[in-house]
């Protein structure tokens, strides 16, 4: 995927990679590498977010992070993979840009993954970083309803959700919580991505598709059991709300 932008200012999305190819890859990332890191982090007390960074033109993972709250409340998944992509060198040659890891590129030329939907300081870091174009897995409900972790949802409304003059409690409720697609960058959910691929599908390869989502997904279901447990237990973390 490609993104320029348009005469509004906004992102737009051309495609260079298949949606389909995007989303297999993110999805064995995610597995392969980003869940044995969250295995380790949950267990000393982090909680259980991951991102990766790409390269856009390779789909090549360029530096691949998970939450780190125990050293400090602001190390989200996603902060901390921005961190430490910010330290490696830039790339000086087409031959660096082509490596895996260990050379940073350009923000304009990746794409962004959040295993769930950026926070508003994930947001805020992913803006602030030049990265206009991010997916995600679990969306802010799911954080809420299958990990217990309601904060991401409840920040937003309580600080940013600013009622208008003549909004009732019902319009403001149903207000989005932010602008997934603005000036600055587009975010989408896989499953969102899935279905930008459906008309170049068959059923049955829709619904494997679907299937395939929803079995990453589960694996996460040991990792909250642990979170869970050591939240329980008094595990140490530096963050404040658990």
């Amino acid at each position: 995927m490609t993104s320029t932008t348009s005469s509004s200012g906004a992102p737009t999305t051309g495609t260079t990679k298949d949606p389909i190819t995007l989303l297999s890859t993110i999805l064995r990332l995610t597995e392969e590498r980003i869940i044995p890191l969250t295995r380790a982090g949950v267990s000393s007390g982090s909680k259980l977010f991951g991102a990766a960074i790409l390269s856009r033109s390779s789909l090549r993972p360029l530096t691949v992070s998970t939450n780190n709250e125990r050293e400090s409340p602001l190390l989200h998944g996603e902060i901390n993979c921005i961190q430490q992509y910010f330290t490696l060198p830039l790339a000086s040659s087409p031959e660096e840009q082509e490596k895996e890891e260990g050379y940073r590129i350009p923000t304009k030329d990746t794409i962004f993954f959040a295993t769930h939907e950026p926070c508003s300081l994930c947001l805020s870091g992913i803006t602030w970083a030049g990265f206009n174009e991010f997916y995600y897995l679990f969306t802010y409900e799911d954080s809420r309803d299958l990990f217990a972790i309601p904060y991401d949802i409840e920040i937003l409304e309580q600080v940013f959700r600013v009622k208008a003059p003549g909004d009732s409690e019902d319009s403001l409720r149903d207000r989005p919580l932010y602008n997934r697609r603005n000036k600055f960058f587009t975010g989408r959910s896989l499953v969102e991505l899935l279905e930008e691929a459906e008309g170049t599908l068959s059923e049955e390869e829709t619904q494997k598709w679907k299937m395939e989502i929803e079995r990453v997904k589960g694996l996460y279901n040991g990792l909250s059991e642990t979170y869970q447990e050591g939240k329980k237990g008094g595990v140490e973390s530096a963050s404040v709300w658990k």
